[in-house]
């Protein structure tokens, strides 16, 4: 959704090529993907576009279970928290990128996780979930001119409170 977002605001142009495994698209200053691999093998997509086109700066926005719905907070390397996505990608490409945590919550009932991440959002979280989509694209952009530390103090959600 973030790409999303991304996308609406600046001009691209979608690349096609089978073996990115994605939806690429090129901006004016960066490369936009969507992996369409299962989320287990996101890895192997990044590492393909990430080799393809020699880039240095990787940025991954992705779900986080671990933090309270409506949560932004940035990271630079690290461990993978479980995260399978993260874990392809850190086996592909290593530690070294920058990782924008949305926080979604999670279930009570551990036996509920796989269901929880692919249902769809609560109608109390969707009355935020624009306001929390422009944000985070709002410090993707930033990260494009400032430090991901800078970024992460101006932009970081701690805690999020649902009306």
């Amino acid at each position: 959704m973030v790409i999303d977002e991304l996308l609406r605001r600046h001009p691209n142009l979608p690349i096609k090529k089978v073996s990115f495994d994605g939806e690429l698209y090129k901006t004016d200053s960066h490369h936009l993907l969507k992996p369409l691999t299962y989320m287990n093998l996101s890895g192997h997509a990044i590492a393909a576009v990430k080799n393809f086109y020699k880039i240095n700066d990787v940025v991954v926005v992705h779900d986080d279970l671990d933090l309270p719905f409506g949560t932004v907070r940035f990271k630079f390397g690290g461990g993978h928290g479980g995260h399978n996505g993260l874990r392809s990608t850190d086996e592909m490409i290593s530690k070294d990128y920058i990782r924008v945590r949305m926080g979604i919550g999670k279930p009570t009932d551990k036996a509920r996780v796989v269901k929880y991440v692919l249902e769809s959002f609560s109608k109390d979280e969707q009355t935020h979930l624009e306001s929390w989509i422009k944000h985070t694209a709002d410090a993707v952009e930033m990260l494009l001119k400032s430090s991901w530390e800078d970024v992460a103090s101006k932009y970081s959600i701690k805690k999020f409170q649902l009306q």
